[in-house]
């Protein structure tokens, strides 16, 4: 059996618990993974597609609105049963802002800051979104975990924003570019 993409595994991890149209596929997967994994409504049609090609969904006669519900074949179940003891590879953090403050010596401190405030707003939003699921009904031990490890990782970023200007030191300090390139640390 060919391997499947994390797309496609996840996809039909969720066909497990039922028939489900691309749309809908894709609200579940905005609120389950969504927080750490990008699914995107192309790669969910464009997976479903080759998904339905090689056997391992059916997809049943159109709904309302046009919308097809796929079923997980048993060669489905088989596939995912082998994707998912694959032991899964290491975390690849993709943080646009962590990128930003990579070379934040580049820009006005105030300006960083209020880049760092913008997200600040997202990874509240996110903690309470995930406090609320968490004392929801409903879930299983597996999601709940998932859940529990999105609140420490919420909690880790916002105690990471709020020592930030400790960290960045003294706020007069001036753009990197500003500095005499003698001064900088590594200069030789």
């Amino acid at each position: 059996m060919d391997n499947l993409n994390a797309t496609a595994a996840t996809l039909l991890g969720f066909l497990h618990t039922g028939e489900a149209s691309g749309y809908e596929l894709l609200a579940i997967a905005e609120e389950v993974v969504g927080a750490f994994w990008t699914v995107t409504r192309s790669q969910v049609y464009r997976e479903l597609a080759a998904l339905s090609k090689r056997g391992l969904v059916m997809p049943g006669d159109a709904g309302p609105r046009a919308r097809v519900r796929y079923h997980i074949t048993d060669a489905g179940r088989d596939a995912f049963a082998e994707w998912i003891a694959v032991p899964p590879g290491p975390e690849q953090i993709r943080y646009p802002l962590l990128l930003t403050m990579a070379f934040g010596g580049h820009l006005d401190r105030a300006c960083l800051l209020s880049y760092v405030d913008q997200h600040r707003t997202v990874h509240q939003t996110r903690l309470r979104t995930y406090q609320a699921r968490l004392e929801s009904t409903g879930i299983d031990a597996y999601e709940r975990a998932t859940i529990a490890f999105g609140i420490r990782y919420e909690d880790a970023v916002l105690a990471w924003m709020d020592d930030l200007p400790a960290i960045l030191g003294p706020a007069d300090e001036p753009p990197a570019e500003e500095r005499d390139p003698a001064t900088r640390e590594g200069s030789g």
